[in-house]
């Protein structure tokens, strides 16, 4: 869930960032453009005061003509800006450089001195950005008598404008990569506060599925909804844990109050069958029925306990475990005609409850042999994979369709197509409730060419 909730916090964030950072680039560049046009309408009213008292066009001797001629050189000079004061019809009254003309200010200057005709200032410039290499050209007109005589024309150079700008934005831009980690950092730690209540509920839900009906959520971190929501959960887990433990306690109840009336019922049988005639098809089927029953409830007992009684987990050898496994039963499948193989690893390393393992190895090998004809055979593989461990029994037997292999271990349930075969239905029931237990699992599938395929599964690592 970090993952989806994390760049979606990050995709907000540098908007926002964004949102703020780029007006604000372009107030700091404007204000910056703005202050160097009030330098320049400055020094262009500066120059138009001295301009104004020039009154003779063509006298070189003209005292005050030379000190503007001065004042424009030193001031070129000084900042490198073209300066130059036009009279009406745009020849020079004066100019820094002494050629230069209103001409080579270009269509801006040409504008501005327009402008500056009409009796009021130029228009600011547009603005200037880093990438763009032109001029700021201001004018201001030469006012004598209420007339406009002459405009003042500044051409200013915007390398260092330009300089001045890119340098505040390498500045926000390093404040919002600043902000930006900040703000991912704040993310972590926000989404894990937020997600951690949700990893551990999901945890316990994993180990209540599982199995372990004890698991709980401690109602201690996280948003307040996360909070009651734990609550809630650990209050459904009681519930549920407890019409478990009574459902257990009822099996078990029943099964044991169970045996003792059908053991005298079996034994009133066999006092019957001894008045009968021998080989009595009725008792036989009767005495059939009542074994029949009675290992049914000898299963729900076993059942009951294997759901109910806790797993006691230790480090096994599952290979040694196998090997034992099908030395107990290979005198079984010599009487059947069934060959019972055992393959893989001799020793490999397993964490599982020794006693419920073994249940539930005897449970499918059962399984396997009950079902396998003779002169087939049934293997048991030992393998080792990553953090697993397996048992895989695969039997020669008739196998089941697709949609049984569905149901298998359901309680109660066996195919149709071996209603003859004696059992409870109740055996690979009793083996995947002894793994549950030990965080162990098992599969079926089909096994090639045909046959059942029982897979076992327990971790390496210590739970």
């Amino acid at each position: 869930m970090r993952t989806r909730l994390l760049p979606l916090l990050i995709i907000l964030l540098a908007g926002m960032l964004i949102a703020f950072g780029f007006p604000l680039a372009v107030r700091m560049a404007a204000a910056q453009q703005q202050q160097v046009v009030v330098d320049r309408i400055d020094d262009t009213a500066r120059f138009a005061a001295l301009a104004q008292y020039v009154t003779v066009r063509t006298a070189a001797e003209d005292e005050r003509r030379n000190t503007l001629e001065a004042e424009l050189d030193r001031y070129q000079a000084v900042y490198s800006i073209r300066v130059g004061v036009f009279y009406r019809d745009g020849d020079a009254m004066a100019a820094a450089p002494a050629d230069w003309t209103v001409q080579a200010a270009g269509d801006l200057g040409k504008e501005a001195f327009q402008e500056a005709l009409a009796g009021r200032r130029s228009h600011d410039p547009p603005q200037v950005w880093p990438w763009q290499d032109h001029t700021l050209v201001v004018a201001s007109p030469v006012v004598r008598d209420g007339d406009v005589v002459a405009v003042v024309v500044t051409d200013s150079p915007t390398g260092q404008l330009r300089s001045r700008i890119l340098h505040d934005w390498l500045l926000i831009a390093a404040g919002e990569f600043a902000a930006l980690f900040v703000a991912i950092g704040a993310a972590f730690r926000l989404t894990g506060w937020v997600l951690r209540p949700v990893r551990v509920l999901d945890a316990a839900t994993h180990d209540i599925a599982t199995g372990r009906m004890n698991s709980r959520v401690a109602p201690s971190g996280g948003p307040p909804e996360l909070r009651r929501l734990a609550r809630s959960f650990n209050e459904m887990a009681d519930n549920v844990e407890d019409v478990l433990e009574q459902q257990r306690a009822f099996v078990a109840d029943a099964s044991h109050q169970l045996r003792n009336p059908l053991s005298a019922l079996l034994l009133r049988i066999e006092l019957l069958a001894l008045e009968l005639p021998e080989g009595n098809e009725e008792i036989a089927s009767v005495r059939t029925e009542g074994k029949r029953l009675a290992r049914v409830l000898d299963d729900l007992l076993d059942l009951a306990q294997a759901e109910h009684a806790p797993a006691d987990l230790r480090l096994i050898d599952l290979g040694e475990m196998a090997t034992e496994r099908v030395a107990a039963w290979s005198p079984l499948a010599s009487s059947k005609g069934v060959r019972l193989l055992r393959s893989g690893p001799a020793a490999v390393t397993a964490w599982a409850d020794p006693v419920a393992l073994s249940s539930a190895l005897d449970a499918v090998v059962d399984n396997a042999l009950k079902f396998t004809p003779a002169d087939e055979q049934v293997t048991v593989t030992v393998e080792s994979q990553g953090d697993t461990c397996t048992v895989v029994v695969a039997d020669g037997g008739p196998g089941l369709a697709e949609d049984e292999l569905a149901r298998v271990g359901d309680r109660f349930w066996r195919s149709n197509r071996h209603q003859n075969v004696k059992g409870s239905g109740l055996g690979l029931s009793i083996s995947r409730a002894l793994l549950l237990a030990g965080r162990g699992t098992i599969a079926y599938e089909a096994n090639e060419p045909h046959g059942l395929r029982v897979t076992v599964t327990v971790p390496r690592t210590e739970p």
